[in-house]
């Protein structure tokens, strides 16, 4: 049965104490892995009648990213380290010290053999999902932003072939590299996600949040935040940019109308019917875009701040980190 954003709706809201930053499932089933800003890793069986949180084990701060490499589970946080779970033992098989500054987030090449790992110190990683070993180091991003402060490094995503991954920075800096070698393939520009106030703060706030590549691999789709007046707060637009990502050249700009706040994660459903953004700022919420008729499809408010979202393999079924929440929202035909 297929999607059908006519009939989107949100099936479960389940209320926790703490904000849940990252998600993964395994697949073909409602079994959710969990990051957490109280530090641990939850699983989270939904098919259970009541489903409660169990808990993998701990980093030493947020876990803001979680990623199946086949059986394992790995996770990624603030403590800079990169941690392996066997999630039927619910024991930690490796930690590796993996970064100088904070996580941003963890992602799996499709065959499940190459982790990829992002943070403040500007470096992407590569690892060996097997040994831990680690297979590069990517640097293709400046560690200070043109006003001389420190910057961010806050998304990476892997092309549906597995022979390419981005990586997305403060300033609006964006990398692709050839996953085989290390080798850097291309780089552009999206500035417009960017703000520096040069008066009242003296800082700047927004970024690229969120990469996803299409499944055609061809295009490159980046999320963020438009320009913001006051930098203190989240009430810069939603924005999602789209680009031909070989020229550099930008197909697609969809500026926020209706939300305010960042877009921190973005999934391209798998025949590419439609493109989801989804984050927050006090609120949440989740968008759909049809890149073939260039125009978005539904724009919903989720009941918190979306930190991250996995999709099904119908993609009939979001299921979302959220501020306080786990929710899944379906759209079953």
């Amino acid at each position: 049965m297929a999607a059908n954003l006519d009939k989107f709706k949100l099936a479960k809201d389940l209320s926790r104490r703490d904000t849940l930053l990252s998600v993964a499932r395994a697949p073909g089933s409602g079994r959710l892995y969990l990051g957490s800003s109280d530090a641990k890793v939850y699983e989270l069986d939904l098919a259970q009648p009541k489903p409660e949180p169990k808990e993998l084990g701990r980093h030493e701060s947020y876990v803001t990213g979680v990623a199946l490499a086949g059986p394992p589970l790995v996770s990624g946080g603030y403590d800079g380290k990169l941690i392996w779970w066997d999630v039927e033992s619910r024991k930690q098989v490796r930690s590796v010290d993996a970064h100088t500054k904070w996580v941003r987030r963890v992602v799996v090449t499709p065959d499940g053999k190459t982790v990829a790992s992002v943070a403040d110190d500007m470096v992407c990683r590569l690892w060996d999902a097997a040994t831990g070993k680690r297979l590069h180091e990517l640097r293709g991003h400046r560690e200070m932003t043109p006003h001389h402060f420190p910057s961010m490094l806050y998304a990476c995503a892997v092309s549906p072939d597995g022979r390419h991954l981005a990586t997305g920075d403060k300033v609006g800096h964006v990398v692709v590299w050839e996953l085989a070698t290390g080798k850097e393939a291309a780089t552009f520009e999206a500035p417009g996600m960017y703000t520096w106030d040069p008066v009242q703060r003296r800082h700047s706030i927004g970024g690229i949040r969120s990469l996803a590549f299409s499944p055609d691999g061809a295009q490159l789709a980046v999320g963020g935040m438009g320009k913001v007046g006051n930098i203190d707060h989240l009430e810069g637009k939603t924005r999602v940019e789209v680009f031909d990502w070989r020229t550099g050249k930008r197909t697609h700009e969809f500026p926020g109308d209706k939300f305010n706040g960042l877009v921190n994660r973005l999934a391209f459903h798998p025949q590419g019917d439609w493109l989801l953004g989804a984050g927050g700022a006090g609120d949440g919420f989740l968008l759909f875009f049809d890149l073939k008729a260039k125009e978005v499809l539904r724009q919903e408010k989720a009941p918190a701040h979306v930190h991250d979202v996995v999709l099904n393999e119908a993609a009939d079924t979001v299921y979302a980190a959220a501020h306080g929440k786990v929710l899944v929202f379906e759209m079953k035909g």
